[in-house]
């Protein structure tokens, strides 16, 4: 095809106005592009030139050649050079352009940047206005790929950053911030685009659009736009992807595997590897192909590159043959690779996977050998493992006599309790099977330590594939794990439950487990039965397939299922003693749990004192101590109630309370309430009375003074006249007892028995006076009258204590 091209220069002389004309226009080229052209065709000096340059110093100043987008989708393939003017401009430009329709190309397929130096670039307009189509631009004799290796090698600290950010322009497309590219010499930018345009896929090559020299990047159309170091200080924060190519080494490190695969490719001077990587299937700037061509090449590549290569052949394990294979997993595998990383070694794993079975044991083997040793010594718990079948050969058998060994130290080790972890074991006994190291006498110790420790691991839901792997493939290891997580379940089954939720163990064999399926039932029936907890109670038993009367534990199992750390109610106490013997709680251990019942419960729970004597029958050996104590009070509080309780009752309360320091208060409460309650009785006996009031203990008094105050007192002393005599007299009696009862029994008759008695009609009064002279002297009667019409409490507390006297 015939290129059509332009000429444009500098202003004539005494048209300062413009900043360039157009000298000679190709017939082809569309008038109304010039305008969109000419800015692209302008040239800057830069600003350290000198007015008068030498011929050297024109020479050294930047050429800028450039591929620039149209918008017609078309392309104008550029060089403006500085030349030598005359007058008042001593130096002036001359660009010299060829025009690319669109979707055409360079003539032999090349791309812009190879016609860099092309011989038929010319710095003075040529004769006619109109000037000839060019039928080619030839690279000429320097082309711009020679010496592109040492170029590359010397810009390695910015090779893979330059190529990420070149990535990211082409597939983000127009609008994309340029790559900004900061050299010395413009040359040097036409270097890195040669290097870019060898580097991209095919059709982003392509479509790169560039300029070597511009002092105004932000108003250039090009993908990457290259700059003087004196401009490059006046970018600032504009959204541009800038790099300075001299200076110290850029302290950005690129993940992108595709780049750093590139950066690498180049600074091994192998720039055809990318042919033959564009070869192998894969979506544009997949990292697996070049990766693959270049580890089988012998280039040495990082982790990410090195696992972007195992998964694009894991994904495609018939896309190489047989021989190109065998150098991939000699380059993976090799023993002088050092900083493999844990996604290298899965992705090895997958690899692995894909090829087992369709390529040779000879080619599949290192791979597998690779991954065990890694299991082993590098701690990789999540490593994807080769079948056993891999390690049937002589192969296997090497790799076992050397890790056997260690596989066994690190188990012993383990099963002390001395190191390693719930991951690290289940994958050394999986290592262990897979090359025939015989653990037997190990098992036992490791699965002890191992069942508890499954308990504590807050990440079992990561290592929980490999665990039921391990007891998928291990029969033996799976009887004894369960066996011991069944027999530590009772005594923390709660912990044995979350376990289950997080790893669903297969314990549907011939293992009994109670304590497991009693784990394993109790989530279902918490959100089928909601809060009954007798019911949940009663299901989650049901599941353990054994009678408490067999297997006692699976009270206790059943119990801190349900209850945990909280106590059951009495009611629900009841229900759990009733269920079982007392010898069935007494194995399970879950007596505690029913006295913890009857202890915690409220003042007002009524079978608390008569469940409290059942225990005390039941468990006579096991209760004791301060526990005992407060159980007997609230013996005491029963009997008291019955009237079954021998005498000396304040002194029994007092002693057991000391006896059950520290003493419930719900539990004091109830006994006090019930000793208060007889006291407070018409019929209780008088000695008891004189003795609780001369026991001069504040705790008893304050007990009958928040008895006395309360609303059945108080109804019935509204409502029974001789029950507000009693009260009186008692209230009166005993002058001499101490300060706690004295004071009390004053603020009772102000305080209680006077409101109730002025709220009731005279006829109502006059039988109360009546029963007061009838219980005691006529004196007592005097004083109930002067006491009910006195309203001074001092004199009328000296009037009742004489008459008392006298009477």
């Amino acid at each position: 095809m015939s290129l059509e091209q332009l000429h444009y220069t500098s202003a004539a002389p005494g048209d300062e106005g413009a900043s360039g004309r157009f000298t000679s226009v190709g017939s082809g080229i569309p008038a109304a592009l010039l305008t969109e052209i000419e800015p692209y065709l302008g040239y800057e000096l830069p600003g350290e030139a000198p007015y008068l340059p030498t011929d050297d110093e024109l020479r050294s100043l930047p050429q800028s050649f450039s591929c620039t987008p149209l918008s017609d989708g078309s392309r104008l393939v550029c060089r403006t050079v500085p030349v030598r003017g005359t007058g008042s401009a001593p130096v002036r430009f001359h660009a010299h352009a060829v025009h690319l329709p669109a979707g055409a190309r360079l003539p032999g397929d090349r791309q812009p940047i190879e016609a860099w130096r092309s011989p038929r670039w010319v710095s003075v307009t040529p004769g006619g206005a109109i000037p000839d189509p060019l039928s080619a631009l030839p690279p000429g004799p320097g082309a711009v790929r020679e010496g592109l290796g040492d170029f590359a090698v010397s810009r390695t600290p910015w090779l893979a950053a330059v190529f990420s950010d070149l990535r990211r322009v082409s597939e983000e497309g127009p609008g994309s911030p340029p790559v900004v590219l900061v050299e010395r010499q413009s040359a040097d930018i036409a270097r890195w685009v040669a290097l870019a345009g060898v580097a991209l896929p095919s059709e982003s090559a392509e479509q790169l659009t560039f300029t070597t020299y511009t002092r105004r990047p932000g108003a250039a159309p090009h993908r990457v736009v290259g700059v003087l170091p004196q401009d490059a200080r006046e970018l600032g924060d504009d959204g541009f992807r800038v790099h300075t190519c001299s200076g110290s080494r850029p302290p950005v490190v690129t993940d992108d595997a595709w780049a750093e695969t590139a950066a690498r490719i180049w600074r091994s001077r192998a720039p055809e590897l990318f042919r033959e990587a564009s070869e192998l299937p894969g979506e544009p700037f997949a990292a697996g192909p070049p990766a693959v061509i270049a580890l089988c090449a012998g280039i040495a590549l990082g982790p990410n590159e090195r696992a972007a290569a195992a998964d694009w052949t894991a994904e495609r394990p018939y896309a190489l043959d047989a021989g190109r294979t065998r150098q991939l997993v000699e380059a993976l595998t090799a023993p002088e690779v050092d900083g493999r990383t844990g996604p290298e070694f899965d992705a090895v794993g997958r690899l692995f996977g894909a090829l087992d079975g369709r390529a040779p044991v000879s080619t599949t083997a290192p791979l597998a050998a690779m991954l065990v040793t890694e299991a082993v010594r590098g701690g990789n718990g999540s490593l994807e493992l080769p079948r056993r079948a891999a390690f049937t050969g002589p192969e296997g058998e090497t790799i076992a006599t050397t890790l056997g060994p260690e596989i066994l130290a690190e188990l012993s080790a383990a099963g002390t309790g001395t190191g390693g972890d719930v991951a690290r074991t289940v994958q050394l006994l999986r290592v262990a099977r897979l090359l025939d190291v015989d653990c037997a006498e190990l098992l036992p110790t490791v699965v002890r330590r191992l069942a508890p420790a499954l308990l504590t691991d807050e990440g079992s839901q990561e290592f929980a594939p490999t665990l039921l792997e391990l007891l998928d493939e291990q029969f033996d290891v799976r009887t004894a794990l369960l066996g011991a997580l069944d027999r530590i379940a009772p005594d923390d089954p709660g912990a044995v439950e979350r376990l289950l939720e997080r790893v669903a163990l297969p314990f549907t064999g011939s293992q009994a487990l109670p304590h497991l399926r009693m784990c394993a039932e109790a989530g279902g029936a918490r959100a089928t039965l909601g809060g009954d907890r007798a019911a949940v109670w009663h299901r989650v038993l049901r599941a353990a397939g054994m009678s408490p009367f067999a297997e006692p534990l699976v009270l206790r199992t059943a119990v801190g299922l349900v209850w945990g750390d909280r106590a059951p109610t009495v009611g629900e106490a009841r229900l759990l003693l009733d269920a079982a013997t007392s010898d069935s709680h007494r194995a399970a251990g879950t007596w505690s749990c029913l006295v913890d019942a009857v202890l915690g419960a409220p003042a007002d729970e009524e079978d608390a004192a008569v469940f409290a004597h059942d225990l005390l029958r039941g468990f006579p050996q096991e209760i004791q101590g301060r526990v005992r104590g407060a159980l007997l009070l609230l013996d005491f509080a029963r009997q008291v109630r019955s009237g079954t309780s021998g005498p000396g009752w304040a002194e029994r309360a007092r002693s057991l309370c000391a006896l059950a320091e520290p003493v419930e208060p719900a539990v004091r409460d109830r006994a006090f309430g019930a000793l208060t309650d007889q006291l407070l009785a018409p019929d209780r006996p008088e000695a008891e009375l004189y003795a609780f009031v001369h026991s001069d203990d504040g705790d008893l008094v304050a007990a009958y003074d928040r008895a006395a105050r309360a609303e059945p007192v108080g109804r019935r002393l509204r409502s029974e006249p001789a029950y507000a005599a009693d009260c009186f007299n008692v209230w009166t009696s005993y002058p001499h007892a101490g300060r706690p009862w004295t004071t009390t029994a004053s603020a009772l008759l102000n305080e209680v028995l006077r409101p109730a008695v002025r709220a009731q009609s005279p006829a109502d009064v006059a039988q109360i006076e009546a029963a007061v002279g009838h219980a005691g002297s006529s004196g007592r009667a005097d004083a109930f009258r002067d006491w009910n019409r006195s309203s001074t409490l001092g004199r009328l507390g000296r009037r009742i204590a004489g008459r008392v006297r006298r009477g």
